[in-house]
């Protein structure tokens, strides 16, 4: 096989029964699950002190690991379905701008920044918490939000561009209203901001309030505005995630359709469906129930026609 084929196929999850690819990929989840549990002792400061230079091995390691792993998951991309191209190069570069990748750039970056350019540290120990993400190659359901927030990225604009409208206007009206009786707190509309988002995320500090009448009267309205508006981003997700496990299950059906053509299911096909209900984030009492629900509507089909023609048996009698 391919030497470039195979390192794809491991990198990315190949079949359900490549041992090697599952425990090449258990192996990368815990280390990423090992980076982050690093990172979070490496803020106590007792911690740090006393396993600094273990931490620090720890990091060079896991880094010369990523970077290994992505450099030859670029090499290897144009390998990918997703990717397939007849253009190396072009394809090799539409991988490297797809997110999964982006995300994996992330996780090693850090630590190069940290190698040329004067930057704190305690900084880039956080930045490097973003290697977190890379679990969503490996959760169906993280990959499934992160798809769900790329097909509805317009609505998901077009809510932020509004909500984002309304602030401004919020914190330009309560700056009016209230700059002369509080100077200090709302002597801008930049600070009123903090007031306009807290109020219109229904959070209310109260750190901060109106003291005027018409300021009352426009915090309430404001905030009865951001009960609304603040639901909006999470309606778009919830039709988008609900959008997407139809699809989900449609693809199971579609797919146990096509295995059924010739009559039955042999072994074979019931690795084919493990590994598709695997990749789908299919419940497996959910997996077998769609599958029943096929079984049972070619059972159907079947004992709807004649045993002798073949033709379809009509339900009257008569016709």
């Amino acid at each position: 096989m391919n030497l470039r084929k195979r390192a794809a196929e491991l990198l990315e999850q190949g079949h359900y029964t490549d041992r090697q690819s599952r425990i090449l990929n258990h192996l990368l989840i815990l280390l990423i699950s090992l980076n982050v549990i690093a990172i979070i002792l490496e803020s106590v400061g007792s911690i740090h002190a006393r396993f600094e230079a273990a931490f620090w091995y720890f990091e060079v390691f896991s880094v010369v690991v990523f970077t290994i792993e992505y450099v030859v998951r670029v090499w290897s991309s144009i390998d990918l379905k997703e990717i397939k191209d007849d253009r190396p190069i072009i394809g090799r570069i539409r991988y490297i701008l797809s997110p999964l990748a982006l995300i994996d750039l992330i996780a090693i970056l850090p630590f190069y920044l940290s190698l040329y350019l004067p930057v704190d540290l305690r900084f880039l120990r956080v930045l490097r918490l973003l290697r977190l993400f890379k679990l969503t190659r490996y959760s169906p359901a993280l990959g499934a939000m992160l798809d769900v927030m790329q097909r509805e990225s317009e609505a998901l604009l077009a809510a932020f561009v509004v909500l984002l409208l309304i602030l401004v206007a919020s914190a330009g009206g309560i700056y009016l209203l209230e700059n002369n009786f509080q100077p200090e707190v709302f002597g801008s509309i930049p600070d009123s901001m903090w007031w306009a988002i807290v109020t219109l995320t229904t959070v209310g500090y109260g750190d901060v309030v109106p003291v005027t009448p018409m300021g009352k009267i426009l915090g309430g309205v404001i905030g009865l505005i951001g009960i609304g508006m603040i639901a909006l981003p999470a309606g778009i997700m919830a039709s988008g995630f609900a959008a997407n496990v139809h699809e989900r299950r449609e693809k199971y059906n579609q797919y146990i359709a096509n295995l059924m053509k010739d009559g039955m299911l042999d072994e074979t096909d019931r690795w084919r469906l493990e590994e598709l209900r695997r990749e789908l984030g299919l419940h497996s009492d959910e997996a077998l129930r769609l599958l029943h629900g096929m079984l049972q509507e070619a059972k159907s089909a079947t004992l709807a026609k004649c045993p002798h023609c073949g033709n379809a048996l009509h339900a009257d009698p008569g016709a």
